[in-house]
């Protein structure tokens, strides 16, 4: 199963798929872009190929129930840094999986003018500020951003490939942002660890 599939199958790997944590909005029947997000997660969660082609590994992990595993305690919100991927942590366990991007490592010129390295930051950070809405800024647009540190945040893009692309925030898909403003999963003050 692939990006553009419809039917039953499909269906049915969305229920396995939000039955394990990954977000992918409602179940619809319709292999879409939430889907392949969903998808991209479990294959790196498992440590296949990133493609979004539910194939023989992929459907294997599915089976075997592949979850990733988290490291901070309570709540919060867990950004795998090695396997691309952000955690909402709930009582100390994995509540939900969402493919992210983060810093590509490319070098960039800063907003000062400056040059730069796309990194993320790692460490234990909290949420400091919000923006409710688009936030232009001179490195590119950021939907609804979450920041923990300085300028970097957690925010809605149309671009999440399964690999680091970012200038150094974590980006995940718009639809995905929504879903943490409108569950309120992360609040200012909540913990972010980045790993």
């Amino acid at each position: 199963m692939r990006y553009g599939d419809h039917g039953k199958d499909v269906l049915a790997l969305q229920k396995r798929l939000s039955g394990l944590g990954y977000w992918l909005g409602e179940p619809d029947g319709s292999f879409g872009s939430l889907t392949q997000q969903a998808v991209f997660a479990l294959q790196k969660a498992a440590g296949i190929s990133r493609d979004g082609v539910v194939g023989p590994q992929t459907k294997k992990a599915l089976a075997a129930g592949v979850r990733p595993r988290n490291q901070l305690s309570g709540n919060g919100i867990e950004i795998d840094l090695d396997r691309q991927l952000l955690m909402v942590v709930r009582g100390g366990r994995v509540s939900m999986v969402l493919n992210t991007s983060t810093g590509s490592g490319e070098e960039y010129t800063s907003s000062a003018g400056n040059p730069a390295i796309a990194t993320t930051p790692r460490g234990s950070f909290a949420v400091q500020r919000q923006v409710d809405g688009q936030d232009d800024s001179k490195l590119g647009v950021l939907w609804r951003p979450k920041y923990f540190y300085r300028g970097w945040a957690v925010h809605g893009s149309p671009s999440i490939p399964p690999y680091p692309a970012s200038h150094g925030c974590a980006r995940v898909s718009n639809s995905a942002m929504n879903m943490i403003w409108s569950r309120g999963l992360m609040p200012i003050g909540s913990r972010v660890l980045v790993r």
